[in-house]
Parts: C-alpha cells; sequence; structure tokens
C-alpha cells in the first residue's frame, strides 16, 4: 500500500506528461504530427488573443503573425482543402487581415469584428473542431 501511495506522484506526472502537447515539451498536440497550417493557425490565434486585449484597451494593434502564409502553408488533410472552398476561405481572412491592419482608430473593433467572422466561416464549412476556441477571439 505505502508503494502504491509512494508511485502516485511519478504516476501522474507521467501521465501529465504524455498528455499534454505544448511548446515546452516540444511534442506535438496532434498524435499524428502537427502540419504547417496547424502550426500557423495556433500561432494566428495567440497573436489574435493579443491582438483582442489591444483592441479591448483601445491600444494601437500590432499583428505579428506572418498570416500571408495561410495561402500555402501544408495542412494535416489536404482533402479539406479543396480547390474551390479553402482559398476562398482562407483569401477572405487575408483580406480581413490586411483591412484591420489598415484600419484607422475609429475601425479596428469592426475590423476586428469582422477577421474573427472569416475565422469562424471557414472554421464551420471546413474544420469545426476549432470553433470553440475562435469563440475566445470574439470582443
Amino acid at each position: 500500500m505505502k508503494k502504491t501511495i509512494a508511485l502516485l506522484p511519478l504516476c501522474c506526472l507521467l501521465l501529465w506528461q504524455a498528455c499534454s502537447g505544448d511548446k515546452a515539451s516540444g511534442k506535438p498536440l496532434n498524435p499524428n504530427g502537427d502540419s504547417e497550417l496547424a502550426l500557423l493557425m495556433r500561432e494566428m490565434f495567440e497573436d489574435g488573443m493579443r491582438v483582442r486585449e489591444q483592441v479591448k484597451n483601445g491600444q494601437a494593434i500590432d499583428i505579428q503573425v506572418d498570416f500571408e502564409k495561410i495561402m500555402t502553408a501544408k495542412a494535416t488533410d489536404p482533402k479539406k482543402m479543396q480547390p474551390d472552398d479553402f482559398p476562398q476561405l482562407a483569401g477572405s481572412y487575408v483580406e480581413a487581415m490586411k483591412a484591420l491592419k489598415a484600419a484607422p482608430a475609429a475601425e479596428v473593433q469592426e475590423r476586428y469584428t469582422a477577421m474573427v467572422a472569416t475565422c469562424m466561416n471557414c472554421h464551420e464549412n471546413i474544420c469545426p473542431g476549432p470553433t470553440v476556441r475562435i469563440k475566445k477571439l470574439i470582443l
């Protein structure tokens, strides 16, 4: 019994490490590996959360991610990147990001909201899993 209790913290640590796929551990979140597009979208989300706070606080926005890579990044499941759907939806996102970057202060919140809508629209049509996370970007 004492050995079992003594091993419990070690088991918990090993289980936690096995289940946590993140940048700190260097392990991919996807057991099949992380695609270029998945990594880019995680980076876009993190940048989006930072920009969200800037918009909420009325600060000048600073977009740091190279969002135009969305047009060429390799996907986990290339079948989902149908010629008719993904390029058009990704292009809408790129245009929304360009409009956000160029927006005068009075239009930043509106442009930010439009950008988040393009993310949601794409994911509702192509890959719905991240929609829960995208909702966190909403002001």
